[in-house]
């Protein structure tokens, strides 16, 4: 896992060029990383962009400052859970539930607030890191104010190696 206390590091662009090494290199790989949307050289959200060629929003800008009841933010960011879910979901489900000989590395950038809205994904991490013989190549971000559960449980975990991007 590669945590960074700043946006803008490089880690998913580390993560881009790890996936692209591992798959020239006929690695089976499959997960998601998540790309800034820009406009007018402004950032105005996430999107989640899977290996297979699949995007969707995570976040956007929101101009309005009232939060609806089922409204999900970071900072000035709503989040769009249904469609990080239909997005990220059906690939971990994937890696879960192959067989042994499909057993492949799994992608996840990141592991972070706005993902971790979301249940099922916190669920689905944790199957995916539990399940026998996948390997997970992911991002975690480094604590700042509340520590998030799910990526203080992975940050101890025996089985994780750490590397700090800055």
């Amino acid at each position: 896992f590669f945590p960074s206390l700043f946006l803008g590091v490089g880690k998913t662009t580390l993560i881009q060029k790890v996936t692209q090494a591992l798959k020239s290199s006929g690695i089976p790989i499959d997960g998601f990383y998540t790309e800034e949307v820009r406009e007018g050289g402004r950032r105005t959200g996430f999107d989640v962009v899977t290996l297979s060629g699949k995007r969707g929003p995570l976040s956007r800008v929101s101009s309005d400052s009232s939060t609806s009841r089922r409204e999900y933010r970071v900072g000035q960011y709503v989040v769009d859970l249904v469609s990080f879910e239909q997005l990220a979901l059906p690939m971990l489900r994937d890696v879960n539930h192959g067989s042994d000989a499909d057993k492949k590395i799994c992608v996840i950038d990141e592991i972070g607030k706005m993902e971790l809205f979301s249940q099922a994904f916190i669920q689905a991490v944790r199957q995916t890191l539990t399940g026998s013989g996948t390997v997970v190549l992911g991002t975690i971000p480094i604590p700042k104010g509340k520590p998030l559960d799910l990526v203080e449980e992975i940050r101890s975990r025996k089985d994780v190696k750490v590397f700090n991007v800055s």
